[in-house]
């Protein structure tokens, strides 16, 4: 019977350590997804060396840590209607590129990409001017209201009256998801793409 036990006690070992290793991999394989992750914000941050970081690795080390890396670039990846927070997102598809040593299918997706964020940028700047137009007009009528009533001259904005927001959160609630989805798959593209 202890003969028994003692296989039992051999095989419960030996599963614990099965158990251990598979989750120590997990945990390595976590942390150097984390250490890709760095690598991505210190790119973001300006400091150099991405590429030279990646092919430094050994081969064992280098899908995880692309990964991350990968992974962290995408996020600063997103529509802005400011050309200042547009640059980031350069900036980041510019990492992709040193991260994919410039393959010529992951240029065609970001010269996409790029397509996508100027697009968005340039069509809500369009909308938005149309709609301000829309208000102007019905400003100016009560702008010669308000003056025949208080006897001042008033210039009112468009942005201020509450309809023109109303209808601007709409449009931009339109554009967001036309706009949105589009770069989701491209994104979905680059991660296909750079992580195979």
């Amino acid at each position: 019977m202890a003969e028994i036990k003692s296989t039992m006690d051999m095989v419960m070992e030996r599963a614990a350590r099965m158990a251990a290793e598979a989750g120590e991999g997990d945990y390595l394989g976590e942390e150097q997804a984390k250490e890709g992750m760095r690598l991505g914000a210190a790119y973001m941050r300006g400091e150099p060396g991405l590429r030279e970081s990646l092919a430094a690795l050994p081969p064992k080390e280098l899908a995880p840590v692309r990964k991350g890396a990968v992974q962290a670039l995408l996020r600063n990846i997103f529509l802005a209607r400011e050309v200042e927070k547009q640059a980031l997102a350069e900036k980041a598809m510019h990492g992709l590129v040193e991260v994919g040593q410039g393959d010529g299918e992951l240029l065609q997706i970001l010269a996409e990409m790029k397509k996508i964020l100027d697009g968005y940028r340039q069509h809500g700047e369009q909308l938005k001017e149309q709609l301000e137009a829309q208000f102007s007009q019905q400003l100016a009528l009560m702008e010669q209201n308000l003056a025949k009533q208080t006897g001042r001259a008033m210039k009112l904005q468009p942005a201020q009256h509450p309809k023109f927001q109303e209808e601007w959160a709409r449009i931009q609630g339109q554009l967001n998801e036309q706009y949105g989805q589009a770069l989701k798959q491209l994104k979905d593209l680059v991660e296909q793409h750079l992580l195979v």
